[in-house]
């Protein structure tokens, strides 16, 4: 029977095919995917279809059938347990780890915005070393200066900045 308009027969029976999925699986999404399956598996058997009355019921039959398959391979998934305990623990740590990230960002603003009150010599080697990743010596080279005198203005910059964020917190 070749004259079958697939899209007809999926509006007059999806709920009643839904439903039935739903009543084996027990859950929505797997419902929905037993339907799918159930017409394609439909279409592609469409030409052993002898009683264009019967096609209903053909249909009713396959999604019964294929949400057995579906609730079997579920079945046969591996699971892990979890108990309770667990599952709330794991709750927790995943909100301290949005609130230590959300405080890091915002030290990292105030960090950045107190360097950008020093000088200017502070703010290039302090640049260089921490965002670059350069070495004393390599910085040295870059700025042209001698290795003892960024070492100096690094660990000044640094004190600086550590009494701007301490006195802003």
């Amino acid at each position: 029977m070749k004259d079958i308009d697939f899209s007809e027969l999926y509006s007059l029976h999806y709920k009643r095919l839904f439903h039935i999925s739903l009543s084996i699986t027990r859950d929505a999404y797997l419902a929905e995917d037993v339907v799918q399956e159930t017409f394609i598996k439909a279409m592609k058997k469409a030409e052993t279809i002898e009683d264009k009355q019967k096609v209903g019921a053909w249909l009713a039959v396959i999604a019964g059938r294929t949400a057995l398959d579906f609730v079997r391979k579920e079945k046969r998934k591996p699971t892990i347990p979890m108990e309770q305990e667990m599952i709330e623990c794991l709750g927790k740590k995943t909100m301290q780890n949005v609130e230590q990230e959300v405080q890091s960002g915002f030290m990292a603003e105030e960090i950045n915005s107190a360097i950008r009150q020093l000088t200017r010599d502070y703010q290039d080697v302090l640049f260089l070393k921490l965002d670059k990743g350069l070495k004393e010596h390599e910085i040295a080279s870059i700025l042209n200066l001698k290795q003892s005198t960024v070492k100096t203005r690094i660990f000044r910059a640094r004190k600086q900045l550590k009494m701007m964020v301490q006195m802003s917190a």
